[in-house]
């Protein structure tokens, strides 16, 4: 990366970038370069939240691999975010029992509450909005997933209080973090 680019990141963003080169020199050189490349995407992920452009050129650099091939890999897997994820990730199922049973008014619920469309963030951070296509419990559906925890046999009229709960939650977690107390309580707990 140039001199030029390291002084327009931010600080933050240029220690991770300095951990990533550590990462790069001590992990084993693993049997070829698309696993190395697949190792330093999974550590960046887990430093970052995301993979930042940033890092992606910074991967490229190192490992002398294109950044249109990094990009590539970036988006085929499903495990990478190019954009920072939200606090509560909230899954729809659309397998076939769940859009049979209604899994469409569950969205449309959603987008009236959250005001976002699938694949975006509220501009708080706070919920990101995805669908998936088979959460497991067809008997269930429609069911929603908020990061770990599992709702079944949604209605749009649900919607409300199970986003109130992660608000209350969200602002409780701010408290602590402000007082410096211990973990963040989990919001299905």
């Amino acid at each position: 990366m140039s001199q030029a680019k390291a002084k327009q990141i931010s600080k933050e963003t240029h220690e991770k970038l300095k951990k990533v080169g550590e990462f790069l020199k001590t992990s084993p050189l693993l049997k070829d370069q698309q696993s190395q490349l697949m190792g330093a995407l999974h550590y960046v992920q887990t430093l970052f939240g995301y993979l930042p452009q940033e890092a992606m050129e910074y991967i490229s650099e190192k490992l002398s691999i294109p950044t249109a091939h990094i990009y590539g890999m970036a988006t085929f897997y499903n495990y990478f975010s190019l954009q920072p994820k939200a606090r509560y990730q909230i899954y729809l199922c659309k397998g076939t029992a769940c859009y049979v049973a209604g899994g469409a008014r569950i969205q449309e619920r959603l987008r009236e509450e959250l005001k976002i469309g699938l694949g975006e963030n509220t501009p708080d951070g706070m919920f990101g909005l995805n669908i998936t296509r088979c959460l497991g419990c067809c008997g269930l559906s429609p069911v929603m997933q908020v990061n770990e925890d599992i709702y079944v046999r949604m209605v749009p009229e649900k919607i409300p209080a199970i986003l109130e709960k992660y608000r209350r939650q969200d602002k409780k977690n701010a408290k602590v973090k402000e007082a410096g107390i211990g973990a963040f309580e989990h919001p299905g707990k």
